[in-house]
Parts: structure tokens; C-alpha cells; sequence
């Protein structure tokens, strides 16, 4: 894959990112929830995107943002760029191109988890705060203004007046800029990691195989489901019922690999997530993780968040797979 294929994907991924990260946070707040004696469960989606808003402000949908946005570039990059490479490897195998592309997908997931899991790390970690963002730091200047004495009393009390209305005007802007200075940074939130935890399985890498489940199921299922399908389906002349159909054909792809590998993706989040008990770790691998959620809340619970995911994942996995295929085309022709 061409760096400029690359940039492509990247800045298709970084506006996807903004546009649907409030469904990410909705989606890890259900994973990381345990069942109905959680005191703090959301009761339906709705129920968490409002109690999100009322609770920690529009800002709250943002948490974790910054990881995911640092890891793009490089994400995308060894997403397309090793699924390529895989099928060159697996071509000189002789093996049908309907294994090629779910195998090469594989090996592109594996590869792709190992370079994101930290900035997972971190992500769920911010994501799971549930401190607000609406709690000014900066003293409340209405209420200075409205305890002055000289506001009614000065002679020029009409000066101070508007004085008072331009306080409250901008005071929307001194709260937010307060409440974003309250929030623990990405950065703080890393090296405290590092720091207490260390750089393995049970501190920035915490979650690996998990994390190497998810990436690597989606991925095999993404890729080969989609060039499998795309190659049965004939080819349309017609330019815009072919953008219809690779964009279908895309969607399926994203929503089929979504609803299988969220087991991975719910026990990811119970992982890198807070413990039940803080100081005692409960969530420690993969599968043991898995089985503990199937025994104490049941199987359906290894779907929770399934909703929100299918709504990010769905449209977004489509479009990244048209990005890419039209980029790559277009520099085939090109150049």
C-alpha cells in the first residue's frame, strides 16, 4: 500500500473517529457494566446517552478520544499495508483465494492489535470515568457579581450592570475551559500506568489477548467476507450502482465481523477496565475472563455493547473499504 493510499484511510479514519467516538464510550459503559446488580447500569441506549449528558456534559462523550486519534495513522497503515504483504505470502502457497483473504485478514488483525493495545489501554481507562466535565473550576464569577454591593449602590451601577451581563455571557466558555483543565490527560493517565503498573500483560499491554482475539476475528471476517462476496457479485457498469454495491457489500462486512468477535471486545473492556474490587484483580485473561462472564451473567451478556458497535463499525468499516479500494485504484491508474 502507497503512503498516500495510507493518508487516504487515515484522514477517512480520523473523521470517523470524531463523528462516532460518543458511540464507542456508549458501547465500552455497557461492556464494562456487570449485570443488574451494577448500581450504576444503564437500563437501554438511550437511557445512556442521556444519562451521559445530563450527568458529565457533551464533553463526556469525548473521553478517551486522544488515544485512538494518536493510534490512527499507524493503525491504518499496518491494517492495509499487512493484509496486503499476507496475500502476497499466502499467493505462493497456491491456496484459493476464498482462504487467501480471510487468513491474510487474520494475520493483519494479529499484527494491527500489537500496535494499538496501549492506546486501548489508556482509552478505556478514560472512557470508564464517569467524573464531570460541567464542575467549574474557576470561582463563580456570577455570583460575585451578584454579591457585590457596588452593583446596586455605585453611582455608575448600570456600567457594572452590563459588566455583570458580559460575565454571564462568556461564563459558558470559562466553564468549559475549567472543566477540561480538571480532566486527567491522556498523558497523566499513561504514565501513571507505566509508572505503578509497568509496560506488560498487567500494565500498558494489559488486555493483549483480548485485544489480539478482537482485531484478529474482525479483520478475517472484514476482509474475507467482503473481497469473497465482491468477487461472486458481478461487476455493475453503471458507476454509481457499483459504489451501491461494494458499499453494501462493506456494511454487511463491518456488522458481521462485529457480532462476532464482541465476546473479545466485552472482555477487552473487563480487562483494561476498573476491577470490581479496586486493589483485587478479577478480569485477568481472555477466555477466563469470557467463561467468568458466561457463569455470572449469563451468555448474553458477552454481546453487551452490540448495538453501538454495530452502529459505529457497520457504516465505518464500509467506508474505510471504499476509501481504500477507489485510492488504490485511482494511484493503479495513475501512476
Amino acid at each position: 500500500m502507497s503512503p498516500l493510499t495510507s493518508a487516504f484511510c487515515s484522514m477517512t479514519g480520523l473523521v470517523e473517529i470524531c463523528l462516532m467516538h460518543p458511540l464507542d464510550v456508549v458501547k465500552t459503559r455497557f461492556q464494562i457494566q456487570r449485570g443488574k446488580g451494577d448500581a450504576t447500569s444503564y437500563k437501554s441506549l438511550g437511557h445512556c446517552f442521556k444519562t451521559i449528558f445530563h450527568q458529565e456534559g457533551i464533553l463526556g462523550f469525548y473521553k478517551g478520544i486522544l488515544p485512538p486519534i494518536l493510534a490512527e495513522t499507524p493503525k491504518r497503515a499496518v491494517k492495509f499495508l499487512t493484509f496486503e504483504q499476507y496475500k502476497k505470502i499466502l499467493s505462493y502457497a497456491s491456496l484459493p483465494s476464498g482462504v487467501i483473504f480471510p487468513v491474510a485478514g487474520l494475520g493483519s488483525g494479529l499484527t494491527e492489535a500489537v500496535v494499538v493495545n496501549p492506546f486501548e489501554v489508556v482509552k478505556v481507562s478514560l472512557q470508564a470515568q464517569r467524573n464531570s466535565f460541567s464542575e467549574p473550576v474557576l470561582p463563580d464569577l456570577r455570583t460575585q457579581a451578584r454579591r457585590d454591593p457596588g452593583t446596586a449602590a455605585h453611582p455608575q451601577g448600570s456600567a457594572l450592570k452590563c459588566t455583570s451581563i458580559k460575565l454571564k455571557d462568556n461564563m459558558a466558555l470559562f466553564t468549559a475551559v475549567a472543566a477540561i483543565s480538571q480532566q486527567p490527560s491522556t498523558f497523566a493517565y499513561a504514565s501513571e500506568i507505566i509508572r505503578t503498573q509497568g509496560f506488560g500483560l498487567q500494565g500498558l499491554n494489559k488486555g493483549l489477548t483480548a485485544t489480539l482475539g478482537r482485531h484478529g476475528v474482525f479483520n478475517m471476517i472484514y476482509f474475507g467476507f467482503y473481497f469473497n462476496v465482491k468477487n461472486m457479485i458481478p461487476v455493475n457498469e453503471d458507476p454509481a450502482m457499483e459504489f451501491l454495491r461494494k458499499l453494501g457489500i462493506g456494511l454487511l462486512s463491518g456488522t458481521i465481523a462485529s457480532c462476532v468477535n464482541i465476546p473479545f471486545d466485552v472482555a477487552k473492556s473487563r480487562i483494561q477496565g476498573p476491577q470490581p474490587k479496586p486493589g483485587v484483580i478479577k478480569y485477568r485473561t481472555c477466555f477466563s475472563t469470557i467463561k467468568t462472564i458466561y457463569r455470572e451473567e449469563g451468555f448474553f451478556a458477552l454481546y453487551k455493547g452490540l448495538v453501538p458497535k454495530i452502529m459505529r463499525l457497520g457504516p465505518g468499516g464500509a467506508v474505510m473499504l471504499l476509501v481504500y479500494e477507489y485510492s488504490f485504484a485511482w494511484l493503479q491508474e495513475n501512476f
